[in-house]
């Protein structure tokens, strides 16, 4: 490949990173209006995973698995897709997308936390520095008088931060869990996996079940968006910067996702975005690089050194 192509493809893929993931908040808020959000889900991943196992096929890779990798797979897509993002969505009928991107980016500091309690990994200086801004952005966020806040919204929120828990749980348990040696094929089993455990919860629960073709051309619109660009492209351009680029270029995505979101959100929706939500959101973002950069800071040095 040349390098002119290598550099463009890369480009395409930081922007489908930055820009389709930012969006699946604004998407989702617009499907949740008229479908169930379990149900929604449900459909979102069975289609995705569809999808990757074609395209799997056409580049021919093994679909072969051990007993012992399906379950894991299954694990993880319950902790990832069913409770992180479905229980994410039903959510967002209560908060705004915007609101609740910058609530998502609280999951460093609950997977600096989770990797203390579960392996006993010693927080930098500069991580609990990261964990304190956190804190006080998290703070300013939801403790704001602009924010109207009643039971459901309380609720909302709760809610979030507990999908933010199970997803970072997720992401330590995958970092050691015996997975298909391919990550595109193992996403496909955990997407088919979390599509049926969710629609079966959605039968449970009782949802009502609304033909996508009773769906608003909006609608509609936003749930192929979801399946196609949400959950295979951006994946894709994702697995493929990993190969390519360095780690935390790549999670740079983690800074520029909320943005995104919330502006989608007040141009698209009419989001109200205070001057304290922005406020919080810088420093939670700051806090978030604290605990993301590999960066050592002096002043943290000499505090370590006394």
């Amino acid at each position: 490949m040349s390098q002119s192509k290598s550099s463009f493809l890369i480009i395409l893929s930081f922007f489908s990173i930055y820009i389709i993931w930012g969006s699946t908040y604004l998407l989702n808020k617009i499907v949740v209006s008229e479908v169930a959000p379990l149900f929604l889900a449900s459909i979102r991943f069975l289609l995705a995973g569809i999808l990757i196992f074609g395209i799997a096929k056409l580049l021919k890779l093994s679909l072969k698995m051990s007993k012992k990798q399906l379950l894991n797979c299954i694990i993880a897509g319950f902790f990832f897709l069913v409770y992180g993002n479905g229980v994410f969505v039903w959510a967002l009928k209560y908060v705004d997308s915007g609101f609740a991107a910058l609530i998502a980016t609280t999951q460093p500091l609950f997977v600096i936390f989770l990797m203390r309690i579960l392996h006993g990994t010693k927080i930098k200086a500069k991580s609990m520095f990261g964990v304190a801004l956190g804190i006080i952005g998290m703070y300013l966020l939801v403790s704001q008088d602009a924010l109207d806040l009643n039971k459901d919204s309380i609720i909302g929120i709760l809610m979030i931060l507990s999908c933010v828990l199970f997803w970072s749980f997720a992401s330590i348990f995958v970092s050691k869990a015996n997975l298909p040696s391919s990550f595109f094929v193992s996403t496909g089993y955990q997407m088919l996996a979390a599509g049926v455990i969710l629609i079966i919860f959605s039968f449970l629960i009782g949802e009502t079940w609304l033909s996508p073709m009773h769906w608003s051309p909006k609608v509609q619109g936003s749930m192929v968006l979801l399946i196609v660009f949400g959950s295979v492209v951006a994946f894709s351009a994702f697995n493929y910067l990993l190969k390519v680029v360095s780690t935390e270029k790549v999670s740079t995505s983690a800074y520029v996702n909320p943005v995104i979101a919330l502006l989608l959100g007040w141009y698209v929706l009419d989001e109200h975005i205070s001057v304290q939500s922005i406020l919080a959101a810088l420093i939670l973002l700051t806090g978030v690089y604290f605990i993301n950069s590999k960066k050592k800071f002096a002043i943290f040095n000499r505090f370590r050194t006394k």
